[in-house]
């Protein structure tokens, strides 16, 4: 057993491995299969199967590249795209729990958006921005 796993550490030495991208690949990969299990229309199987095997064939090149250089680049552009994506609907989620308890206008000079707490009547706001002031119900 140890000299197959030497065998392994030594064909694996100098290439890629396994990095975000490919686990996010797998996911994908996983996900078109049970898919593919429940959904049997005919030309659809045959591209769901053939989508497939090309992620697969993708997921394994870039596992056993050598070239560690482009890989590193296409991780980093992944996780750029995953970090836009997390920050987009993080963002959602704090603005949907900040409108429990507050009112958020928006300045009809400078668009600045801001924020007033819910049920103080009428008042007057004043755009911490651009100073101009306008009435609102809160």
């Amino acid at each position: 057993m140890d000299k197959l796993k030497e065998k392994l550490a030594r064909f694996m030495y100098g290439r890629y491995g396994s990095d975000r991208l490919n686990i996010f690949m797998v996911i994908v990969l996983l996900i078109c299969a049970v898919i593919n299990l429940f959904v049997r229309i005919g030309y659809f199987s045959v591209l769901l199967t053939s989508w497939e095997f090309l992620l697969l064939i993708l997921i394994y090149f870039r596992m056993f590249s050598r070239n560690i250089s482009k890989r590193y680049a296409e991780n980093q552009k992944y996780l750029e795209i995953e970090n836009k994506v997390k920050r987009f609907f993080g963002r959602q989620k704090y603005i949907q729990e900040q409108r429990k308890d507050f009112h958020i206008y928006t300045c009809p000079q400078c668009r600045q958006k801001i924020r007033i707490p819910k049920g103080k009547g009428k008042i007057s706001i004043r755009c911490p921005k651009c100073g101009a002031e306008f009435v609102k119900k809160s």
